[in-house]
């Protein structure tokens, strides 16, 4: 009995040790070793840049690197690492356009695309292209930092050689929901403006705080000296 216990514990490992294997293993992939060397060199082109394209992007960029470096979903076979350069021959080029569906002609619902060039199953260098906005309606909304961010990481994760996932917690599935609508280029261009009806509105509230309490002095006053006066 207890042999045959033993038995049974020992298989119940080994299914669990194959259903865990089979599950890392069957994750989507493009390509499960697209790179020569693990040190992949990055470019971002900023000499093309569309009309509504925020300085803020290029800090989103640097972020989703940082985020593969560290791991990212935890899916790759391999331990990237991605450095910017300043050459633009470098093997993941990075590029924006204002919105793809008017620029390039693609589907709705399209906001970047990688597109690898190959060689012997490995990739030469990946062409990544990110629109900087989108159409909601009639009305055209440019994405926020943290939409471009979180785009940014979708499509290196395809430059890495992951394809789609169907986990909605995962960054490689296909969706890119503005949860932040804060308009980055907007934001930098009226910064300033803020700023100065910040400290405007400051100083109006310490100025009516401060002739408020003049005010509640001399009421004081004054009912002390006609209490006074009443009480002679």
């Amino acid at each position: 009995m207890l042999k045959n216990r033993r038995y049974l514990i020992l298989l119940l490992i080994a299914l669990v040790t194959i259903i865990s294997s089979t599950g890392s293993n069957s994750y989507p992939k493009l390509n499960a070793d697209p790179w020569e060397s693990t040190t992949i060199t990055v470019y971002i082109d900023e000499n093309n840049l569309p009309e509504h394209y925020s300085p803020s992007y290029k800090i989103q960029v640097e972020k989703a690197l940082e985020y593969w470096n560290d791991g990212g979903n935890g899916q790759l076979s391999y331990i990237p690492v991605l450095e910017l350069v300043e050459e633009d021959n470098a093997d993941i080029l990075i590029m924006w356009v204002d919105n793809l569906e008017s620029d390039n002609g693609l589907d709705d619902g399209v906001a970047g695309f990688a597109r690898p060039y190959e060689i012997n199953d490995r990739y030469e260098r990946v062409d990544i292209v990110l629109e900087v906005g989108n159409y909601e309606g009639y009305a055209w909304r440019q994405f926020s930092d943290k939409t471009m961010r979180d785009l940014t990481k979708h499509e290196l994760g395809h430059a890495l050689g992951l394809a789609h996932s169907d986990d909605k917690n995962d960054i490689m599935y296909p969706s890119y929901e503005q949860k932040n609508n804060v308009d980055p280029l907007l934001y930098h261009n009226t910064r300033p403006f803020l700023i100065a009806i910040a400290i405007i509105a400051s100083v109006l509230i310490l100025y009516r705080g401060a002739g408020w309490v003049r005010s509640k002095k001399k009421r004081e006053a004054l009912e002390r000296e006609i209490f006074s006066k009443q009480e002679k």
